[in-house]
């Protein structure tokens, strides 16, 4: 099974593949899951704006959304990330780049084990969840 890295609507190159790959996998199987086919789609805001009107019916800028099919213990799915938002982000929170996009990926890789972020203690669990999985990420 295989994890792809694209583009759609913008100009970004993702160095570090094969190292975030290796990443993903190792939190899946913390998890208990297995790594299926996954996508990870960098865009631009209007590109995932269209897609949150057309599949969520929601009309607002977000960094992520998660498509997510996931059978079992197995985890796929598409993770459609919005490049201009998670660089707008990182300068809000003081971030650099790197590591909002890293918390943005994992974020999505959450969502396919089955985490939600809706509620105020899911959201809670969720950041607890983030954190950990970047803090071994190296």
């Amino acid at each position: 099974m295989a994890i792809l890295y694209e583009t759609q609507d913008c100009h970004f190159r993702y160095p570090g593949k094969r190292a975030t790959t290796e990443w993903i996998r190792r939190t899946a199987a913390l998890e208990g899951r297995k790594t299926g086919d996954i996508s990870v789609v960098f865009c631009s805001d209007e590109a995932l704006l269209a897609i949150n009107r057309q599949y969520l019916q929601h009309d607002y800028l977000t960094d992520i959304i998660t498509f997510d099919y996931s059978e079992g213990a197995t985890i796929s799915g598409d993770l459609m990330i919005s490049i201009d938002t998670v660089r707008s982000n990182a300068e809000l929170y003081g971030v650099n780049f790197r590591d909002e996009l890293m918390r943005v990926i994992i974020h999505g890789i959450l969502h396919l084990c089955g985490y939600g972020d809706k509620t105020p203690a899911e959201e809670k669990q969720m950041r607890a969840l983030e954190d950990k999985y970047l803090a071994i990420r190296e």
